[in-house]
């Protein structure tokens, strides 16, 4: 797997990037045999659509890449990488890609390369593409690689993807970028006050464990968490066996944070960063947490457990009360939080929660530029009084089904303190393939994130 851009630009072969309407007049100024052969080949310029012209040797002479209608594309993003899983290995270039979509396309013919092959042998793209004219290549490498990373240790199945391992991936990151890390697992976790963290975690073969890793010395600081629910059984109100399958990604949060890290400190942006990551796995056994316990956080607050299934947000407490307590520029967590942000808005968009009306323009402005899809979703204060259960300060599950995914965002609020603060509560996975993206983990708002942050930081 090579997610890099080729250097070979005199070798490379020409793709000419046709609409279905401008077809017939990219014809027009072709030779006749070309003509013929577009032609009875049956190639309209219909979107993902790809078609090599030999030359007089046998050899390619050039390739054709389908760009459809502006309603086709306006109902997707990356796609030339359709083209990039069907040109034969080899070396591109683009010819008539409109250069507003130079980036975007650049990175998904990236992507294309990117396949799960930790377990068996895949087939990613392997024609490579000289970047276009006017494209940061390096910068774009960076990201891909960021978007990698977040994609492995999301498809990373539970047997090798637990908290120590996890730990581990985390371990490497810093030392590729030369950042600090430190770890608190086990019994510490409840000597060095993270009681809800320990909790959750505490009925897993594997220790539960706080992950903090730092880079940067100068400059407005940026503290990521990331839930890290290594597997979720949904603890005593266990999961049905629908449900369970797919919860190897419950960590899905901590991998987004980890590859938007990645592609902070490979591009080296002026600021500081810390990523918090709790990483547990939620676990049936004797000492597991139980509905009715009531638990206290990190920053004193009492939590009613009325869901063993709803821990993501209780890990995240004690991880955004510890970020808090530094009190930096701006806090993020992403974390696999709700399935009612999937009936909202669906796999493909990244539903988030912000106070701040500057954030949320940055965020909609660099999310159309990375395509990278998000949407607001509000703090909607009158709900408040659903998560305040009485017996408790907090209430970790409120009954109903209102509002799952504002709920557990006012939650989270509760401990970012007067830190500005952004949630994202992601689905980290794609369902179905689509260009530049196999079915399987997938990084949702990061690439958003990271173009944001130059205008949010004032970098």
């Amino acid at each position: 797997m090579s997610l890099t851009f080729s250097d070979a630009t005199a070798d490379a072969i020409s793709v000419h990037v046709v609409a279905a309407d401008a077809l017939d007049a990219w014809l027009q100024s072709q030779p006749d045999h070309v003509t013929k052969w577009v032609k009875s080949s049956g190639f309209s310029g219909s979107l993902g659509a790809t078609l090599l012209i030999p030359d007089g040797d046998g050899g390619i002479a050039l390739a054709l890449a389908g760009y459809g209608t502006e309603a086709a594309r306006s109902r997707g993003r990356f796609h030339l990488a359709a083209a990039a899983s069907a040109l034969p290995e080899g070396n591109y270039r683009l010819e008539r890609l409109p250069t507003d979509r130079a980036e975007e396309e650049a990175l998904g013919w990236l992507l294309a390369g990117y396949a799960f092959d930790r377990y068996k042998e895949q087939k990613p793209a392997k024609a490579k593409l000289v970047p276009p004219e006017g494209v940061d290549a390096a910068r774009l490498e960076v990201i891909a690689a960021g978007e990698a990373l977040t994609r492995d240790l999301i498809n990373t199945p539970a047997s090798d993807m637990g908290p120590d391992d996890l730990e581990n991936a985390c371990h490497k990151l810093a030392q590729e970028h030369g950042a600090g890390i430190s770890v608190i697992a086990g019994e510490a976790l409840i000597e060095e006050n993270f009681p809800m963290i320990h909790t959750v975690g505490r009925a897993a073969a594997r220790a539960p464990r706080l992950i903090d890793m730092s880079w940067g010395d100068a400059g407005p600081t940026l503290t990521l968490v990331g839930k890290g629910v290594c597997f979720d059984t949904g603890g005593l109100n266990l999961k049905p066996g629908g449900s369970m399958g797919l919860m190897k990604k419950d960590m899905g949060g901590a991998a987004t944070v980890l590859g938007l890290a990645h592609m902070i400190m490979g591009l080296g942006l002026g600021l500081r960063l810390r990523v918090l990551i709790p990483a547990v796995e939620n676990a049936v056994s004797a000492d597991a947490y139980r509905p009715g316990d009531i638990l206290t956080a990190r920053n004193g607050l009492t939590v009613e457990v009325n869901n063993t299934d709803a821990e993501g947000r209780l890990v995240l407490a004690d991880a955004l009360a510890l970020g808090a307590e530094d009190t930096p520029d701006l806090m993020i967590s992403m974390a696999t939080l709700t399935g009612a942000a999937r009936v909202a808005v669906g796999p493909d968009l990244a539903p988030y929660y912000t106070d701040d009306g500057a954030m949320a323009s940055a965020l909609e402005t660099a999310a159309a530029r990375m395509a990278d899809p998000v949407w607001r979703l509000p703090f909607h204060a009158p709900y408040e009084a659903m998560i305040e259960p009485g017996i408790a300060d907090l209430d970790n599950a409120p009954k109903g089904g209102f509002a799952g995914s504002i709920t557990a965002a006012l939650f989270l609020r509760r401990f970012a303190g007067d830190v500005p603060y952004t949630h994202f509560d992601i689905y980290g996975w794609s369902p179905t393939a689509a260009p530049a993206r196999p079915k399987g983990g997938v990084g949702m708002g990061a690439r958003a994130v990271l173009e944001a942050l130059p205008e949010v930081l004032e970098l």
